[in-house]
């Protein structure tokens, strides 16, 4: 089943949709509040949340600098529910390494995956999202913790995954055919 390829925005360069573009906002509002509400709702359950599964769609359909937006503007405005503090410093590189890999190297092919295979890649981003926020956080507690820290965060690492593919699985695609229409609306015409 293959609905990549069907919902992919066409050759025009949406990429370059000015960050100032009214419409353009209006998205990544719609996005980050869907991201943050879903976050908030489901804080009871650990590391389970369809912020990776936004984050990963806003930067297959409008590119890394709206990707890298909505993950810094969701980790800042669910902090201020959750809880600021230090750690949301690694959770917005993490999120911030995840959108640099889905613009490189997932969005070139975006096309040719099928939904299971894109499923499978926001899993991954789960495990990459707690190995990176794992690794931010050296300076805080030294490198000869590494290990140790990292071991422990894997069943919440993997709770993240399981809920990413299944968030993905569901949500894709319910969500690229109706962001893929706004975008052809209106930015076409830009």
């Amino acid at each position: 089943m293959s609905l990549s390829g069907i919902y992919m925005p066409p050759n025009y360069q949406i990429h370059k949709a000015p960050l100032s573009s009214v419409r353009g906002i209006t998205l990544l509002a719609i996005l980050a509040a869907l991201s943050v509400a879903g976050r908030i709702a489901l804080s009871s359950i650990p590391n389970v949340q369809p912020v990776t599964t936004f984050v990963i769609l806003m930067t297959i359909l409008m590119g890394l600098r709206y990707g890298l937006l909505l993950a810094i503007i969701v980790m800042i405005l669910s902090n201020m529910v959750l809880g600021m503090g230090i750690w949301i410093f690694p959770q917005i590189i993490a999120y911030c390494v995840i959108v640099v890999v889905t613009g490189i190297f997932i969005r070139p092919v975006f096309p040719k995956l099928s939904l299971f295979v894109m499923a499978i890649y926001a899993g991954f981003a789960g495990m990459l999202y707690g190995f990176i926020n794992t690794l931010c956080q050296i300076p805080l507690y030294g490198s000869t913790y590494f290990l140790a820290y990292y071991l422990a965060g894997v069943p919440y690492d993997t709770m993240h995954a399981i809920g990413n593919f299944v968030f993905y699985f569901v949500l894709a695609p319910l969500l690229l055919p109706l962001l893929n229409k706004l975008i052809n609306q209106h930015f076409a015409k830009s």
